[in-house]
């Protein structure tokens, strides 16, 4: 049994309120990329026009999908850590986020699917769309793009996590080098977050695009493979088009991880004031 004392739990909720915070509030910014990277084009995906649309199963789906993710990533970290030499410990965060991935995406996928769809056709209702991917495809329709999804979410995770571990570490030496004490405030996370975010964000764009047009797909003889998704975009539309999308991608990631990390740490410190997981 959890109680509020339980790391896991605590874990559970800071990755719930982070979601949350992120998804809610930089809405508009995911509807933009996701608009930018559809087959059919931007203005034909509906522009600036109803940029909200599908913003109730993101909100739905956003607490459970971060909560599963942290609570992963965490747990995997407090496990490993103390019995791994320090030089290791990118490793450790690694493979945890890795498998944090793995968990998140059960719960991510079929929200992505439903929000994705709402906000390439604004016009159509959530139930709607909900009930045209069950009629073509079952439970299997909520989960197209499942791999597609962990082929953009683990080498996101891989350059992240790691990353934004190394910045902490590197502020923290560097204040103790300056006589201050040995811990970062919630907004210096968040920043180590940001950085962390954007890069990962940027490198990993060609991904995202294969993913949305996959999630996108309804044509029952279109492909799902990654390989030729990216391959057909490359040739269309070359280099540029496997990086549709990248700035408002990066700015939603970006200010998305200062908001991310910034809340998680802060819920952590309120909830568990005595509590420091380990690095």
């Amino acid at each position: 049994m959890f109680n509020l004392s339980s790391e896991n739990l605590v874990s559970f909720i800071a990755g719930g309120a982070a979601g949350i915070a992120v998804d809610i509030s930089l809405f508009p910014l995911d509807t933009l990329k996701t608009r930018l990277q559809s087959r059919q084009g931007f203005w034909r995906s509906g522009g600036f026009r109803g940029i909200y649309a599908g913003l109730g199963p993101a909100a739905v789906g956003s607490a459970p999908n971060a909560a599963v993710f942290f609570c992963t990533y965490d747990l995997i970290k407090r496990i490993a850590c103390p019995y791994v030499d320090e030089r290791w410990k990118p490793v450790v965060h690694m493979f945890a986020a890795s498998c944090g991935e793995v968990s998140a995406c059960v719960v991510r996928v079929p929200v992505e699917i439903v929000k994705q769809r709402c906000q390439v056709a604004a016009s159509t209702s959530v139930i709607q769309v909900i009930r045209g991917i069950a009629e073509n495809g079952g439970i299997r329709g909520f989960y197209q793009g499942y791999f597609s999804t962990l082929l953009r979410e683990i080498p996101f995770s891989l350059i992240q996590f790691p990353l934004w571990e190394a910045l902490k570490s590197f502020w923290i030496s560097h204040r103790k080098s300056r006589g201050f004490h040995d811990s970062l405030s919630a907004s210096q996370v968040a920043v180590c977050g940001a950085i962390a975010g954007g890069v990962s964000a940027a490198l990993t764009t060609p991904m995202d695009v294969a993913k949305t047009r996959i999630m996108l797909n309804t044509n029952k003889n279109g492909t799902n493979k990654v390989s030729l998704v990216l391959k057909e975009v490359y040739i269309n539309q070359g280099i540029r088009g496997l990086f549709a999308g990248v700035l408002p991608r990066v700015l939603w990631i970006s200010i998305g991880g200062a908001i991310f990390f910034g809340v998680n740490e802060r819920t952590k410190s309120f909830l568990l004031p005595s509590t420091v997981l380990p690095d």
